[in-house]
């Protein structure tokens, strides 16, 4: 098992926290500490490569096989049986991955912003240029790569830039990041979104709407959760800003699907 940067706080109904490609263990409800101030333990790690976390022994070693291993020895070396896996864009296809391999450790799902379609491959391009920006040239560069790639909104603009630098400063080995860009893109959690229907956990999924987040298709996570047979959706009104960018209000939706997974 890799050295993973691991944090577990309070008691109660079991949540796992896994957070997006080149985001660590805070980016998922973004520093909130109302789950385990609501009864909730919380299990959040950075993942390979990530954060605080050791990287992968081969620079390709990013792929889901790898992040669903991953998160397997995280449950088993903390005794857990079964848990709520929370996950934004990459870790919600490694809890799908999961939920798809060892359904009986699944007790529910929060899928934040999944964006994986297997009949419509991530564009390779733009992964690798960001990959270089950052291995060459670090944050500055990355950040520059990152909102001409994006097409953001100018309504979003300015926050989205200031939390993706943020983030990027949080990696003790950028290089590492900059290996998991060109792998994680070329991965599958799954080959077809047929299997969705075989995902039986109670599951809420929570999409921003496109303007804000370009790179987490709406009609993606919404396709999902209609394919899946206990899963609802959850979105922000229109106007406001996405839901996933809440922690308070995201931590909300998670702490009510694991009261419900766990009642």
């Amino acid at each position: 098992m890799l050295r993973l940067a691991i944090d577990d706080q309070g008691e109660g109904p079991v949540v796992v926290l896994l957070h997006g490609l080149t985001a660590t263990r805070r980016y998922v409800v973004m520093g909130s500490k109302s789950l385990p101030r609501s009864g909730h333990r919380v299990i959040a790690y950075d993942a390979r490569g990530h954060g605080e976390s050791e990287p992968a022994p081969a620079r390709e070693a990013y792929g889901y096989e790898c992040l669903a291993a991953d998160l397997l020895d995280v449950l088993d070396s903390l005794g857990l049986e079964r848990a709520v896996l929370a996950g934004a864009s990459m870790g919600a296809h490694t809890a799908l991955r999961v939920a798809l391999e060892e359904p009986d450790l699944v007790a529910g799902l929060v899928l934040i912003t999944p964006a994986f379609h297997p009949d419509h491959p991530p564009g390779l391009e733009r992964w690798d240029r960001l990959s270089e920006a950052l291995r060459s040239g670090g944050v500055d560069a990355f950040v520059e790569a990152y909102g001409d790639a994006e097409h953001l909104d100018e309504r979003y603009r300015e926050t989205v830039l200031k939390v993706v630098r943020q983030r990027l400063g949080r990696h003790e080995r950028p290089d590492a990041v900059a290996d998991a860009l060109r792998c994680v893109p070329r991965s599958k959690p799954f080959d077809s979104l047929d299997v969705l229907d075989r995902i039986a956990a109670p599951t809420i999924v929570v999409l921003s709407r496109d303007e804000a987040d370009p790179g987490h298709p709406y009609e993606v996570g919404a396709e999902y959760a209609r394919r899946m047979p206990n899963a609802e959706l959850r979105v922000e009104d229109e106007g406001l800003s996405p839901l996933a960018w809440q922690g308070g209000q995201l931590s909300k939706v998670i702490a009510e699907l694991a009261d419900r997974a766990y009642a």
